[in-house]
């Protein structure tokens, strides 16, 4: 028996929630499922580049510009790294607190839908999931992860959007 590998492109830390949603989806199949789950990195450049960006409209109107420390990105850019493969390992315990096979985890840096390529033709991947948040304006475009993925794939690609616990959701209320 051959395994049924599924890989996960996850753009946050998966809850139980999560992992019990994935993990139900495999139950009838005969072969073993083994998960390969892949998140990529939070990226603090990117993020300060957009920050910046959205305040450059700010010098039309004259206001100074704002240094960055590069000493200060560093340390961002570090943070950034240990966060996003802490929300790694906090996803791959929370599919295998539900029962689930993981066979492989990794922190990308390439392009999200290019390393899930990858990874599904390395393993022979029988299907492809990606979990994020929503994206209304990416998915209307079909720009989004998932969209992109059913254009370099030959597997079926389900698009789940992550649950938040209910103290997040608290919070935003």
């Amino acid at each position: 028996m051959a395994d049924y590998d599924v890989v996960l492109l996850v753009e946050e830390q998966l809850n139980d929630l999560d992992a019990q949603q994935v993990r139900a989806l495999h139950e009838g199949i005969d072969d073993p499922v083994t998960y390969h789950v892949l998140l990529p990195l939070d990226d603090a450049a990117a993020r300060v580049e957009a920050s910046l960006g959205t305040l450059g409209g700010a010098d039309l109107l004259g206001s100074p510009g704002m240094p960055i420390d590069v000493g200060e990105l560093q340390d961002l850019e570090e943070e950034c790294e240990e966060r996003s493969h802490q929300a790694l390992t906090a996803s791959v315990a929370a599919l295998e607190r539900v029962g689930a096979t993981v066979a492989s985890s990794a922190v990308v840096t390439a392009s999200p839908t290019d390393a899930l390529a990858a990874k599904v033709h390395d393993v022979d991947g029988r299907e492809a999931i990606v979990l994020t948040r929503p994206h209304v304006v990416a998915e209307f475009f079909h720009v989004d992860w998932s969209s992109q993925a059913r254009r370099k794939l030959g597997v079926p690609v389900l698009h789940l959007i992550e649950h938040q616990n209910l103290d997040e959701q608290a919070e935003g209320l």
